[in-house]
This record gives structure tokens, C-alpha cells and sequence, in this order.
């Protein structure tokens, strides 16, 4: 078996296109968080503490080119004019993202591990109610039932 063989076989199986296929979603839900992230919490978070954009949270490290005529306040202006510097508002944005991911996938696999539970249990359940031996009565036994059941409502008219 040669070689280009050999990384076909392995492409071809199950495990890898499955994980092509989580790696593709996980870029696609990770461009939605991103996107909710920046369109709405964060907005959210500026409107409730006084305009916060954490975008332009920076610390400058170098000087100013000289003709340089944007405000020293907007970090994509500098870092356009390759002014260096910190850009920490950025990595805190992520931070935030990642929050909210670990959040929805926590909530996800909280809840699919609670549904694998009652399924197992649900399991168990059928698989002991099949075990159970079946219990025949004797057909005798069950007149003679009867006849205590009438007894006693009898009993219970009197009284």
C-alpha cells in the first residue's frame, strides 16, 4: 500500500470528516459570537456604564509620526500610522467572547448530559420491568380474594 493510499484511507474515515465538519461550524458559531459580542453586548455595556467602547482601550508605547492629524484616541488611526502600542481593549472584547462560549457550551452539554441521564434511567427502568419475573396467580386464589373482598364489605354495612 503506498503512501497516498495509506492518506486516503485515513481521510476517508468518519472520525476525520467529522471533526472538518465541527472545526467548520465552530469557525462559523465563533463569527456569530464574535458578531453578538461587538453589535450587542458590548454596546450594552457602553450604554450602561457611560460609552465604554473598548476598542480604543490602549496604552501608546511609541511617539507619534510627525503629520500625523487623527485623534490620540482612536487606536485603529494610530495603529494605522504604526504608532506602537497595547491594545488591551481588544483582548478583554475576547475575553468577553470566550465567556460566552464557554457559557452557551456549558448550558449545551449540561443539557444534553441531563437528557443521556434520564434516557439511561428510563433504560434501567425497562430493562429491570422486563427482567422481573412474571407472577401467575392461581385461579383459586384469586376467587378466594374475591370472596374476602366481599366479606369484608359486608363487614363494613353492618358496622
Amino acid at each position: 500500500m503506498t503512501l497516498l493510499d495509506e492518506f486516503k484511507k485515513f481521510i476517508a474515515r468518519g472520525n476525520v470528516l467529522d471533526l472538518a465538519v465541527g472545526v467548520m461550524i465552530g469557525g462559523a458559531f465563533g463569527r456569530i459570537v464574535t458578531s453578538l459580542t461587538e453589535n450587542v453586548i458590548m454596546p450594552l455595556i457602553g450604554w450602561a456604564f457611560g460609552d465604554i467602547d473598548f476598542s480604543n482601550y490602549f496604552i501608546r508605547l511609541g511617539e507619534v509620526p510627525e503629520g500625523y492629524s487623527g485623534s490620540l484616541s482612536d487606536f485603529a488611526a494610530l495603529k494605522t500610522a504604526g504608532v506602537a502600542m497595547i491594545g488591551y481593549g481588544e483582548f478583554l472584547t475576547q475575553i468577553i467572547n470566550f465567556l460566552i462560549i464557554a457559557a452557551v457550551l456549558f448550558m449545551l452539554l449540561r443539557s444534553v448530559n441531563r437528557l443521556i441521564e434520564r434516557l439511561e434511567v428510563e433504560k434501567k427502568r425497562v430493562a429491570e420491568t422486563e427482567a422481573a419475573p412474571q407472577v401467575t396467580t392461581d385461579p383459586q386464589l384469586d376467587v378466594l380474594k374475591d370472596i374476602l373482598k366481599e366479606l369484608r364489605a359486608q363487614q363494613s354495612l353492618r358496622s
